[in-house]
Formats: C-alpha cells, sequence, structure tokens
C-alpha cells in the first residue's frame, strides 16, 4: 500500500513553527524581511510570486514585491540588487527566474549579497553546501529533505536516482543525499538505458520537466518517488515528471503534483529568511 507524501500539510505544520519563530524575533524588536524582484509579466512567475508573498503573510514576514517591466535593463537591475544588498530592513533578496533574454542570470545571481541569497542558488552558497558546511540551500532539496525526515524514510545505504542535474534541483538534491548516506546517481535526458538503471532505485527524484515523463517501467517495487516536476498537459492541467495513476500503486511513498513538494520549496524559503535575519543581527 503506497503512502501519499503529502506537502501541503506538511508545509503548513512547518509555516505554524516558523511563524512562533517570528513572533519571538518580533518581541526582541527584530522583524525578518524578504524583497522579491519579479521582472516580466510571465504567468507562472506571477503565481508563484502571488504564494509566496501570502506565505510571508502568514508567517509574519514583512515582504515586498518590485515589480520591473520585461524591458528593464541588466545594469538598472543591478543596481536594485545592490541597493537591497544595502538595505537593513530586507534579510533575504530573491530575484524569480526566469528573466528576459537581455539579461544575464548568472551575473544578477552573483550580484545579491551571499548572505541574503535565501535561495541558495549564489556559488558560494552551492560551494558551501557541496563541501558539506551549508548555510543557504536550494529550496526544493531542502523540502524533499525534510519531507524524507517527517515520514521516516530511511536513506542510509539506500541506491537514489534522481532524473535531472540543474544547479536549482538536480546537483544540490545529490549532494544532500550524499550527505545522509545514500548512494547516489545523477541521470538526465541523455542517459542510456534510463528505465533500466532506474528500476534500482530505491529512491528516485524526478525533475527533468517533462509531464509524464517516468511510467511504470521506471519503477522497482518499493520505491519512493518525488515528482518535481510542474508542468501542463494539452489541457492546461498541471502534471508532474511522473505518470502518478501508473506509477503510484508500485510504490512504497509518493507526492502528489500539486500538493507535493511545492507547498515545501515556499515553506524552507520562509524559513531561510528568517534564519538569514538571525544571522545578520548576531553579528556573524
Amino acid at each position: 500500500m503506497s503512502t501519499l507524501i503529502n506537502g501541503k500539510e506538511l508545509a503548513e505544520t512547518l509555516q505554524s513553527k516558523t511563524a512562533e519563530q517570528v513572533a519571538s524575533l518580533q518581541k526582541k524588536g527584530l522583524q525578518p524581511g524578504l524583497v522579491v524582484l519579479l521582472v516580466g509579466d510571465n504567468g507562472a512567475s506571477q503565481i508563484y510570486v502571488r504564494n509566496k508573498e501570502k506565505a510571508a503573510s502568514r508567517i509574519g514576514i514583512h515582504s515586498k514585491v518590485m515589480r520591473y517591466p520585461e524591458t528593464i535593463s541588466e545594469a538598472e537591475l543591478l543596481d536594485e540588487i545592490a541597493s537591497f544588498n544595502q538595505s537593513e530592513e530586507y534579510h533575504g533578496i530573491l530575484v524569480q527566474l526566469p528573466l528576459p533574454k537581455h539579461i544575464d542570470e548568472e551575473k544578477v545571481l552573483l550580484a545579491i549579497d551571499p548572505s541574503k541569497d535565501v535561495d541558495g542558488f549564489h556559488p558560494m552558497n552551492l560551494g558551501r553546501l557541496f563541501v558539506g558546511i551549508p548555510e543557504a540551500i536550494p529550496c526544493t532539496p531542502y523540502g524533499i529533505m525534510k519531507m524524507f525526515e517527517a515520514y521516516g524514510i530511511d536513506l542510509v545505504g539506500k541506491r537514489a536516482l534522481i532524473i535531472g542535474r540543474s544547479n536549482i534541483v538536480g546537483k544540490p538534491m545529490a549532494h544532500l543525499l550524499l550527505g545522509a548516506n545514500a548512494t547516489v546517481t545523477i541521470a538526465h535526458s541523455k542517459t542510456e538505458q534510463l528505465p533500466e538503471l532506474a528500476k534500482e532505485a530505491d529512491i528516485l527524484v524526478a525533475a527533468i520537466g517533462q509531464g509524464h515523463f517516468v511510467t511504470k517501467e521506471f519503477i522497482k517495487p518499493g520505491a519512493v518517488v518525488i515528482d518535481v516536476g510542474m508542468n501542463r498537459d494539452e489541457n492546461g492541467k498541471l502534471i508532474g515528471d511522473v505518470n502518478f495513476d501508473e506509477v503510484e500503486p508500485l510504490t512504497s511513498y509518493i507526492t502528489p503534483v500539486p500538493g507535493g513538494v511545492g507547498p515545501m520549496t515556499i515553506t524552507m524559503l520562509m524559513q531561510q529568511t528568517v534564519e538569514a535575519c538571525i544571522r545578520q543581527n548576531s553579528g556573524e
């Protein structure tokens, strides 16, 4: 019998704890602040940012969304980031990706003060993760680790396969799983005989960005399946990278889409904003 990993429910529980933490900081005169920089009018980005605003408001984090036209120049955006780096009001700076083609994402991410990089994408923070002394961790993999913890899923010695090699999910996920003593393989769209490789995995994390890519042919009976995918089918319905109906009967644990990984990503962003506030006010 497969167990559904309810990311929405877990996110609510963790956000309540973060709200208590914020309330206690406020009593000491500290107000965690998060600024989100949104360029253009990408529909998916608008939804993500709205969800982040709602979560911040619920938890008691002071949040501000800066909306810029698609036509903003790279230099203007870098100037905006520089001013928020100096601001004591905001402990976290988040630039919503993707950015328009004329703006270099790497240059923008590098411009954020690493101590305010609550997304965990700055090379300095990724480097800290890779050498085993993490500070800010990419929020999606961090949220997935919290799911494993909450559901008591043992990772020690288990074979874990990650399908996807992005700096946002695939690579940091591999390092977190390695840190938890799993044996990790990273696969991707060019991997040969991927279904056969996947069938050996006790833990499968699908983050390839292709709707219903993972079918029952990929699944070892009893595997734990984490679906990071956020895709739309031909009817506009939100679907994951995993064909849930086909795969679910074979699994021991599985995340749904929506209501799985997504709410946890936002939860960890809020948590890391609070932690950044504490660090920036502790003289570290």
